[in-house]
């Protein structure tokens, strides 16, 4: 704050609330998956303040869509784990119970705690081995961003078929993912930065809404775990990856 920068660009965690409590003047620019919900802004359409941003959320419909997906690739399963943490575990939790029933599955194992390392992920993914978890569904969090590989990993050590956020996920050796294209997110993000750099107020600037979607799925993996990709997710695949 005392550099008086003319942009804060903040990326998703804690950092677009901590930024919110330390300036009213400065310029917030926010990446992140829960805007209203979070209390970083009161509307979409209209932000108000020195805050607007960019979202990674891809809703409710979608995150069944996810499960859904993951279902039909291994549609024998019926216990999935979220990695996810607790702050999402007690803000989704009615809404990750009904995405599972209507698939008939049952979901098993604990959120991660704050604050998250290494150590957590092991310990976790060591709980579902015991609560006989046989797929996992991966959130947006930022914490799973940054250890994806670690994830990915402990995934594959234990053999559990999974559906990741991000196409990165699935370029470094997941499974599947559905979700935004990051690219885009970063190429809006950088389509605001210059508006507000240029004297836009960010108060005035919706927050940017992603309407694109991709399946990605490494075909690699699917080998590796013994599955087949059905011909229905092949059909809609927008990437394979060998």
């Amino acid at each position: 704050m005392r550099r008086d920068p003319d942009l804060i660009i903040a990326l998703a965690g804690g950092l677009p609330l901590d930024f919110k409590a330390a300036t009213t003047t400065i310029p917030i620019l926010a990446i992140d998956a829960s805007f209203v919900e979070r209390g970083i802004v009161p509307s979409l359409a209209r932000p108000g303040g020195n805050i607007t941003g960019v979202s990674v959320n891809i809703g409710d419909d979608e995150w069944e869509t996810r499960i859904q997906l993951l279902k039909e690739m291994v549609p024998q399963a019926a216990r999935l784990a979220w990695v996810e943490t607790r702050e999402i575990r007690d803000r989704d939790n009615a809404v990750e119970l009904e995405q599972g029933r209507k698939v008939g599955l049952t979901r098993v194992g604990p959120p991660l705690n704050h604050p998250i390392d290494e150590t957590d992920y092991r310990r976790l993914f060591a709980a579902l081995a015991q609560e006989g978890a046989e797929m996992i569904a991966v959130t947006e969090d930022a914490e799973n961003v940054t250890n994806l590989r670690l994830i990915i990993a402990l995934a594959e050590k234990r053999r559990l078929p999974a559906m990741y956020p991000y196409r990165e996920f699935v370029e470094a050796g997941g499974l599947m993912s559905y979700g935004v294209d990051l690219r885009e997110i970063g190429s809006r993000a950088a389509d605001i930065a210059h508006q507000i750099l240029k004297g836009v107020n960010p108060g005035k600037i919706p927050v940017f809404l992603p309407t694109k979607f991709e399946l990605v799925i490494n075909v690699k993996t699917v080998k590796a775990l013994g599955l087949t990709v059905p011909p229905e997710l092949l059909a809609v695949a927008d990437g394979l990856i060998d």
